[in-house]
Order: C-alpha cells, then structure tokens, then sequence
C-alpha cells in the first residue's frame, strides 16, 4: 500500500528490512512527554530489546498475514514522521485484557506522530490508510484503548471517527487503574 497524501509526505506500509526506523521511531515515540500515558512500555525497556526483537516486530507488521500491519507517513530524505499499527482480532478469540471478541475487529495500536507534523492532519491520514487496510481484509469495526487523561490522543480519535464506547479497559503497569475503548463501526 502506499498513497500520495496532501503534504509532503507518503502514507504507505512498511517493509520487512526497515527494522531500524521501526526502531529510531519507536523509541523517539517512547520520549514523548506523554508516552507514559500512551504506551505501556517504557524507552529503557525498549532500548534494551535487541536487533532480533526489531527485526521480528518490523517482519510482523509488514506482511499483514501475521494479522497486523505497520502503516507510516515518510516525509522528505525517507524520515518517517508517524506511524500506527492495525492488529486484527478474529470472532471467537480473546483479546489481551481478556474481553471476548464477537466479530473481525481491528486494534489500532502505537500511534505516534512527530511533534513538528502535529496538527499537519497527517495522524487522520494515518487513520485513513489504516482503516482502508483493515476494510479491506475483513475487519467489522476498528477499535484502540486510551488512557482517560491523554486529551490530545482522545481528540485525535475523534477526528479520525471514533468514539467511546462505553468500556473501560483495566489498565495493567501505568498510571491509573483504567483505560477507555474508542470504536468505529463500518
């Protein structure tokens, strides 16, 4: 996948051999002064992971057969400037909080956009080629889990087209006892 957007960017799915900007991005995302909010791993963590780990999450979210797929928006020089992931969870199974999963559902996991490109309309991008990807493999709704005190994430949400829910998520390892789902329905 890759589409030419408003911008001086490309919203596209990442290859395989790019572990090493999953990598730089990830960490720089975990340097956010809200990821403690919005990630439930912290930057020593995942600096301490080694090239395997990078190498197998890049191959993962590349395919999209492993049932997810890693979109980015690559600026100017090949910089990646954001990315999300889409993780598909099948009817029947349950998902990582423990919740059972009634239909194809995406998760839309890992949000991150650089700060300069913030406000730029390149996280609704984002979205928009994550859900076309989840669309058109089946997915019935999208959801993605927010802590309640991460405003800027929550409005970010809405503009792409999701809402609350209603549920909440218990929150293991960060702060807060909960999180929020926020959904979209096709």
């Amino acid at each position: 996948m890759s589409a030419s957007v408003p911008g001086d960017y490309v919203i596209r799915s990442i290859r395989a051999d790019e572990w090493r900007a999953v990598k730089e991005l990830r960490l720089r995302a975990l340097r956010d002064p809200l990821a403690h909010l919005a990630f439930l791993e912290t930057y020593e963590d995942a600096a301490a992971r080694p090239d395997s780990f990078w190498r197998e999450r890049a191959a993962g979210g590349a395919d999209g057969a492993s049932g997810a797929q890693q979109i980015v928006a690559e600026g100017p020089g090949g910089l990646w400037l954001g990315t999300l992931t889409v993780l598909v969870e099948e009817a029947g199974s349950t998902d990582w909080a423990g919740f059972p999963v009634e239909r194809r559902q995406g998760h839309v996991v890992g949000v991150f956009v650089r700060t300069e490109w913030r406000g730029s309309g390149l996280t609704k991008a984002l979205f928009d080629a994550g859900l076309d990807w989840a669309w058109a493999h089946g997915v019935e709704r999208m959801r993605l889990i927010v802590h309640p005190d991460n405003g800027r994430a929550q409005a970010a949400y809405r503009k792409a087209g999701f809402a609350p829910s209603g549920r909440t998520v218990p929150l293991v390892g960060g702060p807060g006892d909960h999180e929020l789902e926020y959904v979209l329905e096709r």
